[in-house]
């Protein structure tokens, strides 16, 4: 008892299996630097977090709009800058927020996708919700457009709001919809990014993986079952999972918990993007291209100050060291980053910017 109480109060006994299987899987993989570093830093972009009132927001959204050029000043081996991922909450709607992103998203700064935070729902009520969440966004030139999918008029990348994807908490609140998997796939969303999630109990038992869901996808915490990405096998009849860095991260006293959030206390340094790379998520059969999804929650005043600031900096340095010495850093998107997966399952080899655009094409205000 006296060590399975720790273990649970901060429920590693749901992910520790498959983190015991990773370091596995990794000790396996090449112990070389990367050949190609793809990185994605996905927003939880909440202007009205802590139920700010609309002007706190406003100014939120504009401190974004006017302070992310400075970070141009880095480019990664494709000549690119920093590219955000801002994960819009589709009940904090507001056109000025929408519109403050446009501008970044035409200057090459990044992409917006679709992020909710809802509880008691159902099937029937989740997919109209979104469906009138997306339809605003794409009034606005976000998200990309789906040209042969019947049902769907959006392609999009996803994150749940308060990681309880599928209604995966223990207590089901902040969700409500099982088979919330098929849901969203249905309506056009080709991959979700929600993990990790740890220590929050809606973390499953698959860790540092790109993988597809499998079995039954109309079950609580259909995520909690995939097979992983792998070289000569794709689907396209539910979406991809891809998971960032998690791990155990030894430090003066103890471990820490590196589950790849960056927050104005815990911001990004050397140290943690090193040990970001070296969990090596890949897809199986394509070990040069390795993945580096991390997650802010970049409107409050605390992280963005350290984003736009000294944090980034030390955050966009760091990885343009690792990018030293043969390792080529490739700054993307959420859509970027699922399209260079699909690439390397379908066996394409070489530099993946050549893949940034292989499935999901760029949102209608990329190309105005």
């Amino acid at each position: 008892m006296h060590v399975l109480g720790p273990l649970r109060k901060k429920n590693l006994h749901t992910w520790l299996p498959d983190y015991g299987r990773h370091l596995l899987r990794r000790a396996r993989a090449s112990h070389g630097k990367p050949v190609h570093l793809l990185f994605a830093l996905c927003d939880h972009y909440e202007p009205l977090h802590g139920k700010a009132p609309d002007d706190v927001g406003l100014a939120r959204v504009d401190a974004w709009a006017d302070g992310y050029a400075a970070l141009a000043e880095f480019r990664d081996s494709n000549g690119r800058p920093p590219r955000h991922g801002w994960f819009f909450p589709g009940e904090e709607y507001r056109p000025h927020f929408l519109d403050q992103l446009g501008k970044l998203v035409r200057a090459g700064y990044g992409e917006v996708e679709f992020h909710l935070h809802h509880d008691g729902d159902t099937a029937q009520t989740l997919a109209p919700l979104i469906s009138s969440h997306l339809d605003l966004f794409a009034e606005h030139g976000h998200l990309s457009r789906n040209p042969g999918k019947k049902g769907a008029k959006y392609q999009w990348a996803f994150i749940h709001g308060n990681w309880c994807l599928a209604n995966g908490r223990p207590d089901r609140k902040w969700c409500g919809v099982d088979d919330e998997l098929l849901v969203l796939h249905e309506l056009g969303c080709y991959v979700d990014l929600t993990f990790p999630a740890a220590p929050d109990p809606s973390q499953p038992d698959k860790v540092n993986q790109i993988y597809w869901p499998t079995g039954d996808l109309s079950k609580r915490r259909s995520y909690e079952h995939g097979s992983a990405a792998k070289v000569g096998e794709h689907h396209t009849d539910r979406l991809l999972m891809i998971t960032g860095p998690l791990a155990l991260v030894p430090k003066r006293r103890g471990m820490r918990l590196e589950n790849g959030a960056i927050t104005g206390d815990d911001p990004p340094t050397a140290g943690r993007v090193a040990s970001w790379i070296s969990q090596r998520i890949h897809v199986e059969g394509q070990p040069d291209w390795v993945f580096v999804k991390v997650h802010t929650h970049g409107a409050i005043e605390s992280t963005a100050a350290s984003l736009l600031g000294e944090g980034g900096r030390n955050l966009h340095s760091a990885l343009a060291e690792h990018a030293r010495g043969g390792t080529q850093l490739h700054y993307v998107t959420a859509r970027e980053m699922f399209n260079v997966a699909r690439a390397a399952m379908d066996g394409k080899t070489g530099d993946p910017s050549a893949y940034f655009d292989y499935v999901i094409k760029p949102p209608p205000v990329a190309t105005l």
